[in-house]
């Protein structure tokens, strides 16, 4: 298994970035996929779920601004930014959540290396 995020970049307030996270190893169409961000010096931050059945849950910092989905033809799923903060500034990590884990918690099976995402004018 193996998950490997980019799209991560610098940005001014205000912009967009979409990330992608590129899996191999198993089907993220049958899989909860999971976005979280980790600041320098704080703890992970959840930030977005897609379970398999295509329903998906964010954290309220992002909620109306961050989309995820799914490409199952590209085994890929994304994470859409829009009117990014300096507070979004963070590295970007994707992850398997564990069968029966809460949506917005942080018990991952497996996860990637992260994408640094800079917001700053």
């Amino acid at each position: 298994v193996q998950l490997v995020e980019s799209g991560g970049a610098l940005v001014k307030p205000g912009g967009s970035l979409t990330l992608s996270c590129a899996a191999s190893g198993f089907t993220v169409a049958t899989s909860t996929m999971t976005w979280a961000r980790q600041a320098q010096g704080k703890s992970l931050e959840w930030m977005s779920t897609i379970e398999s059945d295509g329903k998906t849950w964010y954290a309220d910092a992002v909620k109306g601004r961050f989309t995820i989905s799914r490409d199952n033809a590209k085994n890929t799923v994304l994470l859409q930014m829009n009117n990014l903060k300096p507070t979004d500034t963070a590295v970007y990590i994707c992850a398997i959540l564990k069968q029966y884990a809460d949506v917005g918690s942080t018990q991952w099976t497996y996860w990637g290396q992260g994408t640094q995402v800079t917001v700053s004018s």
